[in-house]
């Protein structure tokens, strides 16, 4: 340790070493993430449930589409007319998008064509899939995980369980298939429709079974317990709850508890590939 005094000739003197930031690992944080984005489902499931003991499933749609519709879409519209950096980067796409999709509707409307529901449900479940997707990659990026594996695995285990989940579900097939046939499409036989279901679901699993080897490699590697680096992370899903654990002011535990279903209920407007 140098000795400096009053009369010593100037030196330069090295600052003190700031301290580093600890890297944020949520969108807000621990609890509100938990809540907002990663377990809204588990809050809305009991929600529905109690509501259909006193109204019907098609009322129940109908108040969601009306009121929840406009807080869905409102703020995405807000953000992309009101922000003029992110109305530059996409002008000509949020220009022409909304004309497009009048005159297809008003098309479709006018020659009394069924096949828009059709497009407007694959639409939808695709829109839900890519926001958690989205969701999984934001997660991931704050771990600096980019490995290209990882992103595939993510996307991949995304689409096929979304889509098993609606080849799987009676009631979301029956819908699917009433809209297929009154837009015109050719009979599909029950045989066909089986083998589908069921090679789909075995399809999921084997990209599952992929998933989770990946994810022990990346554990044994130790991959998953530095964060920054870019490699497969503890932030992959499908889907990811946080749990977090506060014990006075300086010390905290996490928790993760992975799961590999999820309900495709619509979160943010948040549709990212990376």
């Amino acid at each position: 340790m140098q000795h400096v005094t009053a009369f010593s000739p100037p030196q330069t003197v090295p600052a003190a070493p700031a301290a580093g930031r600890k890297p944020n690992l949520w969108i807000l944080d621990g609890w509100r993430d938990l809540i907002l984005y990663v377990c809204t489902p588990l809050v809305i499931l009991p929600i529905f449930i109690v509501a259909q003991t006193r109204w019907s499933a098609e009322d129940i749609y109908l108040f969601i589409a009306a009121f929840g519709a406009m807080g869905h879409h409102l703020p995405g519209m807000i953000r992309a007319y009101g922000d003029r950096a992110l109305f530059q980067r996409f002008k000509w796409r949020f220009i022409f998008a909304p004309i497009f999709l009048v005159v297809v509707c008003t098309a479709f409307f006018l020659w009394d064509l069924k096949g828009i529901v059709l497009v407007a449900f694959i639409w939808g479940v695709w829109h839900g899939m890519m926001q958690t997707y989205g969701f999984c990659r934001i997660y991931d990026a704050k771990v600096g995980s980019f490995a290209a594996l990882t992103r595939r695995l993510d996307f991949a285990l995304c689409g096929i369980w979304f889509a098993t989940a609606v080849l799987l579900s009676s009631q979301r097939m029956t819908d699917t298939l009433e809209s297929y046939y009154s837009a015109g499409g050719p009979f599909i036989p029950p045989g066909l429709l089986r083998g589908a279901q069921q090679g789909l679901f075995a399809l999921a699993l084997a990209v599952s079974g992929v998933f989770l080897a990946n994810f022990i490699w990346m554990w044994d590697s130790g991959e998953a317990t530095k964060p920054g680096q870019a490699g497969p992370s503890h932030h992959q899903h499908f889907f990811l709850v946080v749990l977090q654990q506060h014990r006075g002011e300086r010390s905290c535990r996490r928790c993760i508890v992975r799961s590999i279903s999820r309900c495709p209920i619509p979160l943010a407007g948040l549709d990212l590939q990376s």
